[in-house]
């Protein structure tokens, strides 16, 4: 059942054509070829960017799932949630915009002004069931086509955490030369199965709502809201650690008899519902599945021997969805690595959203 604080009859938490832009840029990168032989066409990606281009000081951040290109600034018209990491990215800031040319887009397949299935198609209708399915490969080809419109031929670092971290892995990849400083946080070389298991539980959550019409929900009367909300809590449980869940809730029950910890996770679905896409998180999650740096490269550590950048790579003492061992992968086979940095926190995945000051630290070190 479908949280009391979520509005009935919202279709999609989409940015859609007539909403405040805010801050975003539009680009139209053109066509898309894709991994698997289609072509998508008309491709635009939403960005934003901070500071001043000196042709030399660009640095890409690349979100995770559920984030967007509004990585530093206020809440408001256009932006529903303030930046996700406002305390290290701005001026004087671990990435200080001062000294760095910050670019941000909002992933390709995404719901926050780059193409993806709330968008409308070359017909003026809402891609929604038609919208092809996508690789982190064909999310970072847009990016590449982005870099390209922008004039950055060589990024001064390029930096991703989760989802962000996979396509920051590809980047460095599959075009070391463009790639001078890498920051990879809480990510793998590849999904496990693991990853991929929880990913098809919230494919099939979403996918069996009701009101998901085969993906064609979005001139309905509203969107599958409940099956969103139901995959963001079970998504959350994972970002989260076992402690954490049971120092702040325990067996604590609240007033009207609900389990403490329920009313947490129906506050974040909620949260997710009203500002995220249903048809957006099934194509990311899918991309995400896809994920393997090795594929048709020889492997994983052969494919990792091609980075040239100076790297680090961090994990989350506590994540038991990225668990250290993927990290420390990375960290034993990129050339460039140090030794893996260990973020400490009680928060799991979500650690690296959180401990501002562990992972601006790592950050501004690389930089520099």
């Amino acid at each position: 059942m479908t949280s009391a604080s979520i509005d009935p009859s919202l279709v999609t938490g989409a940015w859609r054509e007539g909403d405040p832009p805010g801050r975003r840029t539009f680009t139209d990168i053109g066509d898309v070829l894709l991994e698997s032989g289609r072509t998508l066409p008309d491709v635009r990606l939403a960005y934003e960017t901070w500071g001043t281009f000196d042709g030399s000081n660009a640095v890409l951040i690349l979100h995770a799932l559920t984030g967007d290109s509004h990585v530093t600034g206020d809440a408001g018209p256009g932006h529903p949630t303030p930046g996700w990491w406002n305390t290290i990215v701005g001026p004087g800031a671990a990435i200080d915009t001062d000294r760095f040319f910050v670019v941000a887009a909002n992933i390709l397949g995404g719901c926050q002004g780059s193409t993806g299935p709330a968008s409308l198609d070359p017909d003026g209708l809402p891609w929604g069931s038609t919208f092809p399915e996508l690789t982190v490969r064909d999310q970072v080809r847009a990016e590449v086509a982005l870099a390209d419109r922008l004039g950055i031929e060589r990024w001064h670092g390029v930096i991703g955490g989760s989802a962000g971290g996979m396509r920051a892995l590809e980047w460095a990849v599959e075009h070391p030369e463009r790639v001078d400083r890498l920051f990879l946080l809480a990510t793998s070389a590849a999904a496990s199965a693991e990853q991929i298991a929880l990913s098809r539980t919230q494919v099939a959550v979403i996918q069996n709502d009701p009101a998901w019409f085969g993906g064609d929900y979005y001139d309905g009367p509203h969107g599958p809201l409940t099956g969103l909300d139901l995959a963001r809590r079970i998504a959350h449980i994972a970002y989260r650690s076992e402690s954490e869940l049971e120092e702040r809730f325990g067996r604590t029950q609240q007033d009207d008899r609900r389990w403490a910890v329920d009313s947490y996770l129906q506050h974040h679905g909620a949260k997710l519902v009203r500002r995220f896409d249903a048809g957006s998180y099934v194509v990311l999650t899918s991309a995400m599945d896809s994920h393997d740096i090795g594929r048709g490269r020889g492997g994983t550590q052969a494919a990792l021997a091609r980075i040239t950048a100076r790297t680090v790579v961090a994990g989350v003492d506590s994540d038991r969805l990225y668990p250290l061992h993927q990290q420390r992968e990375l960290a034993d086979l990129i050339p460039g690595a140090g030794p893996l940095a260990v973020v400490k926190s009680a928060f799991g995945h979500d650690g690296f959203l959180i401990e501002f000051d562990q992972v601006g630290a790592l950050a501004r070190k690389l930089l520099q």
